[in-house]
């Protein structure tokens, strides 16, 4: 079997994770750059494809067991009931595989549910020098800049019959101060041989101080069986952190972000400030993007080659076309087309779709509706459920009066229409092609194409009315030396 197609990757995810003070949310469950910390764990191990991916649950099992079924539903979810420890989580793993004829033989790699910066390359060089070297089991290490708290790796000296190889791992309690010098720490990432494993778990006990199973243990009773037990040292050492408190989980975060932008800096895209530029790991790019400062990509965002977003906008779920331009704006579930502009201070939300050279100006907001090329909604305007043709332009303050408290009905405005500035179009209703309407008007019926639609009150003046209801104010005083003026006589 080749080393890069384990046998089984067994993710154990079941615990309550007390330390991030949440009620309603298991910990792996907690998001980091567009996925869950069980999400990354489980897109790494999806890389090496394995014969089997189980993710072993336990606390809020519902809720992990839905996003596991929503998010990855090639993974398998088996219940732990009782968190009995880590050696207990995996025999409970491997037992419900062999319940299903399944018989690992060959690499198991065992990983933790809260490493959101384990990388599939890590994992997949474990899973090949574990391979290469012939070793029952390979602990992944990692030499960290401060040990304190972790287990200590101990390995056979330099020419030695086995040398390299772990002949220990010492936690930092009972460690000796030449021990506690070690900065090479056991990351709790293991591979397996699978049937030493299946016999191994079968013999771990539970005399320790919390009565648990460990999985530990089961590296220890293979290297006392004459088995070689290996170690491979993570390139860098923050691919095996965990995550137990909100603390770490910004600094993940952060660390996180930080890769993600460098992959897409390296990929030709400009950041001009990264520390306040934030991306998801299912967000694309072409090549002469630039990212403005204070900008956010979540989900399954791409930006189109030369297009500018920024400063200050979130885009979820949004495309935006090559040379495209997007400030100051939210924008969800949008498609914004090549040399369009959006913003400073636009809305778009779920189902916008705006055409080539189209523009969503200043506090405007969009709710699915489809923009032709070339339309223009340039200010202080609500279109929703519309559909607006080419070349088409909407005047300031327009809306589109589209929901009667019940029901959501259409607006159509044909290509080349112009609407006058606040005009009201009460759904459902259709403006032809070419056709106007009147600024300040009322629409509620349609216009057809090349007329003019005009729905308005005649204006009346009343003359003196601020004199006689407004005497002694500014006005009164203003309008009195306007008409002294105007009749041609000085002012008093």
């Amino acid at each position: 079997m080749s080393a890069n197609s384990p046998a089984a990757v067994l993710v154990l995810a079941a615990g309550e994770g007390t330390r991030m003070k949440s009620k309603a949310l298991p910990k792996v469950l907690h998001e980091v750059c567009g996925r869950s910390l069980l999400g990354h764990v489980v897109a790494a191990a999806e890389e090496l494809t394995p014969q089997q991916l189980v993710v072993v649950i336990g606390h809020l099992k519902e809720l992990v067991a839905e996003h596991l079924k929503s998010a990855h539903p090639a993974a398998r979810a088996v219940v732990q009931e009782q968190q009995n420890g880590t050696g207990h989580a995996a025999r409970v793993a491997v037992e419900a595989l062999a319940a299903d004829g399944v018989t690992l033989d060959g690499t198991v790699i065992v990983v933790y549910g809260d490493t959101p910066l384990l990388t599939a390359a890590t994992l997949r060089s474990l899973a090949e020098q574990h391979h290469a070297q012939g070793n029952g089991a390979t602990v992944l290490t990692a030499n960290v800049p401060d040990p304190t708290g972790y287990g200590r790796i101990l390995r056979a000296a330099a020419g030695s019959a086995d040398e390299g190889s772990v002949f220990g791992i010492v936690e930092h309690r009972d460690a000796t101060a030449e021990q506690r010098a070690v900065t090479e720490i056991n990351s709790g990432v293991y591979a397996f041989e699978g049937k030493l494993l299946i016999d191994a778990l079968a013999r771990i006990g539970t005399d320790n101080s919390q009565g648990e199973e460990y999985l530990t243990d089961a590296v220890e009773i293979l290297r006392e069986a004459g088995h070689r037990v290996g170690a491979v040292v993570a390139e860098d050492y923050r691919d095996i952190l965990g995550i137990n408190d909100r603390v770490q989980l910004a600094e993940a975060r952060r660390l996180l972000n930080d890769r993600l932008l460098e992959r897409a800096m390296r990929a030709g895209v400009t950041v001009v400030d990264p520390a306040s530029t934030w991306i998801d790991v299912q967000v694309g790019y072409e090549p002469d993007a630039v990212l403005l400062p204070g900008t956010q990509l979540h989900g399954a965002t791409h930006l189109g080659e030369a297009s500018r977003v920024g400063p200050n906008s979130t885009l979820t779920d949004t495309v935006v076309g090559a040379g495209a331009t997007v400030s100051n704006t939210t924008a969800e579930r949008a498609e914004i087309g090549p040399g369009a502009t959006v913003g400073p201070y636009a809305y778009l939300r779920g189902g916008v779709v705006l055409g080539a050279k189209g523009k969503v100006g200043t506090f405007v907001e969009i709710k699915k509706s489809t923009i032709g090329a070339g339309a223009k909604v340039p200010h202080l305007s609500y279109m929703g459920d519309a559909t607006i043709g080419e070349g088409a332009n909407i005047g300031a303050a327009s809306v589109t009066c589209n929901w009667d408290g019940v029901n959501k009905y259409p607006t159509v405005i044909g290509k080349h229409a112009r609407v006058g500035s606040d005009t009201m179009l009460v759904a459902p209703v259709t403006i032809g092609d070419g056709a106007y309407t009147a600024a300040g008007s009322v629409i509620d019926g349609d216009v057809p194409p090349g007329a003019l639609g005009v729905s308005r009150a005649k204006q009346r003046n009343v003359e003196g009315w601020v004199a006689r209801r407004r005497s002694g104010t500014a006005s009164a005083e203003a309008a009195a030396a306007a008409l002294g003026e105007a009749a041609g006589q000085p002012e008093a």
